[in-house]
């Protein structure tokens, strides 16, 4: 299913028309009259043409399927977009909304006039609430206003897309990696369900900071359950259980035994705040970096992932490329799947920033200072960092020697303390 946004133009009056129905209008008071629609057709083309609003068509498969749009709006003394929407009967609970409220958010973003997205859904309308939800909007009140000749009671949503503001925040770690402090910092791979010794990091400190590397020689780290993957990893925390038992962290396929019992490692945890790094990805379509923090899992539901940079080399381009960002359940019941991959410009492959601002119940991401997502999740546990390059196997067994070695580099890790403690 292929969804895509349209600037409205003279000939969306009929998506206009056919949402103008007692069951697409009952959260808004009923349908408009024929003159009240011609007249919001026009308002949107000529607000359009103005810049003060921007409205889209919503296709399916290149089929109508209703429309969304933003425009200019006053929140508490604030410029703000506010947003809505409207996806036909059929459409409706097949993810079409959501997909078209994403990539308007990117279109938002990509603005960046205005830091501030608004939306007010009705209380009675449990799919658009819920929408505002899904997006990472923010609720922060209730109201009523005067609507179509009666009064209309909604909730607040805020989409906060302001930048990273560290000003007058001091970190309270702040690891250049001069060397590998062994009180922080942890240099396996999740080693209880392989060995120390096949999951043992090759690394060095270079100019620019820390270098993990894979070369010629780099072995599997656990081919008996993950085939022919390569890894060079360093992580601030280890808890797995005793030999033979289930427990332990990353428990990233069913059925996972400890095979070798490891010591207890509590380096840096972080519970809440800014988690901030600054490395540079590679451009090989084997090669894939990253930095999960990732529950410490004392508990075994406290195993949920932060996400705040997972970049594949195959998904980079001469002009730029994507960059995974978001939270993933891993086995925390609680949480669900809300990740996404944003187009970044620019050399991938030289030094960026990669940051998460860490709150109760949600979860703020950043590019080089600039918003991307929002995730509004609750992550109430202490989280370890996992910083990593794989060299995945191909289908045939090979692997490309001439590219190798396939370096990680990464210049700091840093981190500041919540504004708000945690519970």
């Amino acid at each position: 299913m292929d969804v895509t946004l349209h600037r409205w133009s003279e000939g969306d009056l009929p998506v206009l028309e056919r949402a103008n129905t007692p069951e697409m209008t009952r959260y808004l008071g009923g349908p408009e009259s024929d003159e009240q629609v011609l007249e919001r057709h026009e308002r949107y083309l000529r607000l359009g043409s103005t810049g003060e609003a921007h409205m889209f068509r919503v296709d399916v498969d290149g089929v109508p399927a209703g429309g969304i749009g933003y425009w200019q709006t006053d929140h508490d003394g604030v410029d703000a977009f506010e947003t809505g929407w409207e996806i036909e009967p059929h459409w409706q609970g097949r993810g079409v909304a959501r997909e078209a409220l994403r990539q308007l958010i990117r279109l938002v973003a990509v603005d960046g006039s205005r830091s501030l997205l608004v939306a007010y859904p009705g209380v009675d309308n449990p799919g658009s609430n819920a929408l505002c939800r899904g997006a990472g909007f923010v609720r922060t009140g209730s109201g009523t206003m005067p609507w179509r000749g009666g009064e209309l009671a909604f909730h607040t949503w805020v989409l906060d897309m302001s930048p990273l503001d560290l000003a007058g925040r001091e970190p309270d770690v702040d690891e250049r990696f001069d060397s590998l402090d062994p009180g922080r910092w942890w240099p396996f791979y999740n080693p209880h369900w392989s060995s120390r010794a096949d999951a043992a990091a090759r690394w060095s400190i270079g100019t620019a900071g820390l270098e993990l590397r894979i070369d010629e020689d780099t072995s599997p780290w656990a081919p008996a359950i993950d085939g022919d993957i390569r890894v060079a990893h360093v992580q601030t925390g280890q808890f797995s259980g005793p030999l033979g038992s289930g427990i332990g962290q990353h428990r990233f396929r069913p059925g996972l035994v400890v095979a070798e019992e490891q010591p207890e490692h509590r380096g840096w945890l972080v519970h809440g705040g800014v988690i901030e790094v600054r490395l540079a990805a590679i451009a090989h379509a084997d090669a894939m970096v990253a930095f999960w923090p990732i529950g410490f899992e004392e508990r075994p539901d406290d195993c949920g992932e932060i996400c705040i940079a997972e970049i594949f080399g195959s998904e980079i381009d001469a002009d730029g490329g994507l960059v995974g960002v978001g939270v993933k359940p891993q086995n925390d019941p609680r949480l669900t799947t809300d990740f996404e991959k944003i187009r970044v410009d620019g050399d991938l492959t030289v030094m960026h920033d990669y940051a998460v601002e860490w709150m109760p119940g949600h979860l703020r991401f950043f590019i080089d200072g600039r918003w991307v997502k929002t995730v509004a999740q609750a992550i109430d546990y202490p989280v370890q960092f996992m910083l990593d390059v794989y060299e995945f196997a191909r289908s045939d067994g090979s692997r490309d020697l001439a590219a190798l070695p396939h370096v990680l580099r990464v210049e700091w890790v840093r981190t500041f303390a919540p504004l708000t403690p945690p519970r």
